[in-house]
C-alpha cells in the first residue's frame, strides 16, 4: 500500500463496506442486509377459520390457469393409449341411442311428441350424459387427486371445478352428430340455437352443484363413490329422457317437475323442435341450481379444511 507523506500505516484509508467476490459480482453489506428485509405488510396472515368460511372467489380467479391445466390434464388421462381416442364421447351416447330405438321405440312404442326416436333419444341422451358423467367425475375428483391435495396447497374447489370442465370437450363432440342428425330429419336450424347456450351453462352449474356436494362427502364418507352410481342410473329413469313429460298423467306431471333435470331436458328438446318452452319448470331448475350452488360451496368450504388429514 502506498501512504502520502505524514500519513503513516495507521493513518491509512480503508474500504467504507467490505466486499465480497461472489461469481465475479461484489456484494457489498449493504446489499446482504437489503436482501433480508421483510415487507411491511404480511404476505400470508393465518388466522383460525369460521365454521361457515367465505368463498374467496378472489382465490380462485388467481388459480385459473391451474383450472385450464387441470382440466387439460384429466382430458389427456382420459383418452390416453386408448385406439378410438375422443370418439368414446361419441360412441356412449350412439350405442344407448340404437338400443332406445330399437326397445323402446320399435317394441315398446314409446311416445315421442311426434319427434322421429332416434333423434328424440339422441338429445336427452345427450344432455344427460354430459351431467351425469360431471357429477360422476367431480364426486370422485378429491378421492383421485389425494397426492396433490396433502403436498400442495390452492383452492380445493379448482378439483370439482376442472372435472366438470372437462366434460365439455366431450358434449361438444357428441354434439357433431346431432347436428348432422337435425339436418338428416329436415328441422330448420335458427337462431333460436342460440338459447342452447345458456341451457349448457345452467347445467354445467347444476352438475357443477350437485358434484361439490357430493365430492366433499366422498372425503368422509366412502360409501358415496359405490352408491352413485345407483343413484345415477334411477336418476335417469324418473327424468324425461326415454319418455316425454307429456306420457305421465296430468295431476302426477308436477311431481316429475320437482327434478330439477326435467326443466333443462324439455327446454333442450323445445329448442332443438321448434317447441314452445314450459317456462315454470325451467324456471324451478334455474332456481334449484343457484340455491344448490350457493349451498354446496359453503359447505365445500367449511369440509375443505380436515381434508388432508381425511383423506
Amino acid at each position: 500500500m502506498n501512504l502520502s507523506p505524514g500519513q503513516n500505516a495507521n493513518q491509512a484509508e480503508l474500504p467504507s463496506a467490505p466486499e465480497q467476490q461472489v461469481e465475479g459480482s461484489t456484494v457489498t453489506s449493504a446489499h446482504r442486509q437489503r436482501r433480508f428485509e421483510l415487507p411491511e405488510k404480511p404476505v400470508v396472515v393465518i388466522e383460525p377459520r369460521k365454521a361457515w368460511a367465505p368463498l374467496d372467489l378472489s382465490a380462485v380467479w388467481a388459480h385459473r390457469e391451474l383450472i385450464y391445466f387441470l382440466t387439460w390434464r384429466d382430458i389427456k388421462v382420459r383418452y390416453k393409449q386408448t385406439v378410438l381416442g375422443a370418439a368414446w364421447a361419441l360412441l356412449q351416447p350412439l350405442v344407448t341411442m340404437i338400443i332406445f330405438t330399437y326397445f323402446f321405440g320399435k317394441l315398446a312404442k314409446v311416445p315421442n311428441d311426434g319427434v322421429p326416436y332416434p333423434i328424440f333419444f339422441y338429445t336427452g341422451l345427450l344432455i344427460w350424459t354430459y351431467f351425469s358423467n360431471g357429477v360422476s367425475n367431480a364426486a370422485n375428483s378429491l378421492i383421485g387427486n389425494t397426492n396433490l391435495i396433502t403436498k400442495v396447497y390452492f383452492p380445493r374447489l379448482i378439483i370439482p371445478t376442472a372435472s366438470v370442465a372437462a366434460g365439455l370437450l366431450d358434449f361438444v363432440i357428441a354434439s357433431l352428430l346431432l347436428i348432422f342428425m337435425l339436418i338428416y330429419y329436415g328441422f330448420p336450424v335458427t337462431l333460436s340455437y342460440l338459447a342452447l347456450l345458456p341451457l349448457v351453462l345452467v347445467t354445467t352449474l347444476f352438475a357443477l352443484g350437485v358434484g361439490l356436494w357430493l365430492s366433499a362427502l366422498n372425503v368422509k364418507y366412502r360409501d358415496v363413490r359405490y352408491a352413485l352410481p345407483f343413484v345415477i342410473q334411477i336418476w335417469m329413469f324418473v327424468s324425461p329422457i326415454i319418455y316425454p313429460s307429456s306420457v305421465v298423467p296430468r295431476e302426477w306431471r308436477w311431481l316429475m317437475s320437482l327434478n330439477p333435470i326435467t326443466g333443462l331436458v324439455e327446454a333442450f328438446r323445445a329448442v332443438l323442435f321448434n317447441h314452445g318452452i314450459r317456462w315454470l319448470p325451467l324456471a324451478y331448475s334455474c332456481v334449484v341450481t343457484l340455491v344448490l350452488l350457493v349451498y354446496s360451496s359453503y359447505m365445500f368450504r367449511r369440509m375443505e379444511r380436515d381434508f388432508a388429514e381425511v383423506i
